[in-house]
């Protein structure tokens, strides 16, 4: 697992704004297509998309895990309810520190799932 992946200063101070856009939800399309030819933005972008798949992917578990909890017994409710809690507030943090990376003109991948690539 790379920690820190070697920069371009100039890329990265020029496009700081692209790579905190990258972890703000539909708004990852902006440095997708606007910012191509930034290694920097195209990172950040990779790293937000793993982190957009990942989170629809557990709450999709969530749910299931939740249906299949409450058709067992409906007070296990509250154990339903800190699942999808416990999947928001992580995903929450990697967003934050996504943003941070981004804005000090890192390239660090995020923790657990940003060994993946799927932008080149």
């Amino acid at each position: 697992m790379e920690e820190n992946v070697a920069i371009d200063p100039k890329d990265a101070q020029d496009n700081k704004v692209m790579g905190i856009l990258a972890y703000l939800g539909i708004l990852i399309l902006i440095p997708i297509f606007a910012a191509k030819e930034s290694r920097f933005a195209r990172y950040h972008a990779n790293q937000g998309l793993i982190l957009i798949i990942a989170a629809i992917a557990l709450q999709i578990a969530v749910s299931i895990l939740n249906v299949i909890l409450l058709a067992i017994s409906w007070k296990l409710v509250a154990i339903t309810s800190l699942f999808s809690a416990a999947v928001g507030i992580a995903c929450f943090v990697f967003v934050i520190i996504g943003i941070i990376n981004a804005a000090k003109g890192e390239m660090k991948e995020l923790p657990f799932i940003g060994k993946y690539r799927i932008l080149k």
